[in-house]
């Protein structure tokens, strides 16, 4: 008989993880930022990007490598164009900083955009989607970290570029489309989970340093190193490699700041724009489209009987609602690290919740 999973309160790891970043350090304001992406991260169903990412994430405060407070430097401020050098700040504080400022911009001028050069790391990029389609507007957000390689361009065999992450979030008038996908096969934090465990991925997302496709997550951390394949992979993988590019060009190249410039640890350049569809063609013509596409992808057909189409994001609004309502459901292998974390700074974990 299949045990019931071990479920936490959503409230109480929050509190757990924003008391922690404290000890460790960081200012409040920050701490809660970051504490609540993590949540929402393990909550929509991300749970390599949630919670997972805590201990790194307290290792580098504790390293001096993340800043544990003060505001972004601002480089440039054009009316719907704005660059900022984030001084290496925890990614989330500077994500949700950058949403309040584009907003009342994209109120204003139809679309506003924000890139951040030197952020740390961003953590589960749909976390931060809902702010945006609960103010019925749309939201980009990607980006790379230019002191991480691990995906190679198409056709090589040498990492050049992270998995590159771009989402997407789409105000509807019921469950909002979110979009979450990298311009990679995998990621880098699955990669490495399978490794731990001694999985093998089920189809060949991997070439080893010779350029032999393999189910092998492991090629990339071998001596010399295999990449991730882009998105596509050995077939396909021109468009993966495009996609890599183009968000290349939204960071790093409109940060100014990139690969082409020393290594300063692990982070993120960060591309980000609000459009407010009352300045197009106004959120009820916006809803009306997206409601008959919406409706027309999940009544077709199904190549699986019993098996409809989803559209993104509705499989992670459903979980969420269930774990707020049942408790959140962490991965088995992060509770120890988590634990960990806690006795170095003589905070309790969670209990978990009755079933």
């Amino acid at each position: 008989m299949a045990m019931e999973p071990i479920r936490y309160d959503a409230s109480a790891l929050f509190d757990y993880a924003a008391d922690l970043l404290c000890k460790a350090g960081l200012a409040s304001g920050h701490a809660q930022s970051v504490a609540r992406t993590l949540v929402d991260g393990d909550l929509l169903g991300h749970d390599t990007h949630g919670l997972a990412l805590l201990p790194g994430y307290l290792k580098e405060l504790e390293q001096g490598a993340m800043t544990r407070e003060g505001s972004p430097h601002i480089v440039s401020d054009y009316p719907a164009a704005l660059l900022w050098d984030g001084r290496r700040l925890p990614g989330p504080a500077l994500v949700h900083a950058g949403i309040d400022a584009l907003a009342p911009r994209a109120r204003e001028l139809g679309s506003a955009t924000l890139v951040i050069r030197r952020s740390h790391h961003i953590a589960c990029l749909a976390a931060y989607l809902l702010r945006a389609t609960e103010m019925n507007l749309v939201m980009m957000l990607a980006s790379s970290d230019p002191s991480v390689q691990s995906v190679a361009p198409f056709g090589g065999t040498r990492a050049l570029f992270t998995p590159n992450p771009i989402a997407l979030g789409i105000p509807t008038s019921t469950t909002p489309i979110l979009i979450d996908i990298s311009s990679s096969i995998t990621t880098n934090a699955m990669s490495a989970r399978y490794h731990q465990n001694g999985r093998l991925f089920d189809e060949r997302w991997m070439i080893d340093a010779q350029g032999n496709a393999t189910h092998d997550p492991g090629v990339l951390f071998a001596d010399p190193p295999g990449t991730i394949l882009p998105l596509g992979g050995l077939s396909a993988g021109h468009k993966g490699f495009g996609l890599a590019l183009m968000i290349e060009a939204l960071t790093g190249g409109l940060a100014g700041f990139g690969r082409a410039d020393p290594h300063e640890g692990w982070g993120a350049t960060v591309f980000m724009t609000l459009h407010d569809p009352d300045a197009f063609g106004g959120i009820e013509a916006f809803q009306r489209q997206m409601a008959w596409l919406s409706d027309a992808c999940r009544s077709n057909p199904p190549r699986v009987m019993d098996d409809p189409v989803r559209l993104p994001g509705d499989r992670a609004m459903a979980r969420r609602a269930e774990q707020l309502a049942h408790g959140v459901r962490l991965h088995p292998a992060i509770r120890a690290p988590l634990e960990a974390c806690g006795a170095r700074y003589d905070v309790f974990f969670p209990e978990a919740q009755a079933a």
